[in-house]
């Protein structure tokens, strides 16, 4: 049984190059199941059931995105909304994702100090995502370190390179 789900969220998956990379050597790794929610819901219809026995069935759990004006695209917003139910996530009998690891991954366009508190964009990449480690939180799910390739679209090839190798090692982690 794979250990890790990857839930891969990326709407334009044909005009990205790096997203498209760390998922080719996402699927290439042992023990990785890869969920990419933009093939299998186009019309953005998530399927509750299916989505839940994924999570069930993997210890480990993360999420994989382009950040999309300071958050996650629209269907990882959708896919929390309808996964993440009151008596199966959270809540009195919602006990399903206790003490399950969750990550997240995140590429960006901009530069790594442009994610800091003196920086163009003003907040860190942490909170940024707090919504989300929140979220995950309130479900018992216990939070690890995350992993941000900035500045995705100005990458050289051998920067790309050295960024799926480290995505890799990062993925493997228990």
């Amino acid at each position: 049984m794979a250990s890790t789900l990857l839930q891969f969220v990326h709407p334009a998956l044909e005009k990205s190059r790096v997203n498209r990379k760390l998922l080719q050597k996402a699927r290439s790794l042992e023990g990785v199941t890869v969920n990419d929610l933009y093939e299998r819901y186009p019309d953005m219809c998530v399927d509750a059931k299916l989505e839940q026995a994924l999570m069930e069935a993997h210890p480990s759990v993360v999420f994989q995105f382009p950040m999309y004006w300071y958050s996650s695209p629209a269907l990882l917003k959708e896919w929390f909304d309808i996964v993440l139910q009151y008596g199966w996530a959270y809540g009195g009998t919602g006990k399903a994702l206790i003490d399950k690891r969750v990550r997240i991954a995140v590429t960006t366009g901009g530069s790594e100090k442009s994610y800091s508190r003196t920086g163009h964009n003003r907040y860190t990449m942490e909170e940024l995502l707090r919504p989300l480690t929140c979220t995950l939180e309130l479900c018992g799910m216990r939070v690890g370190e995350p992993f941000f390739i900035h500045e995705a679209l100005h990458l050289k090839s051998e920067e790309l390179e050295q960024a799926i190798n480290a995505y890799a090692t990062w993925l493997r982690e228990d």
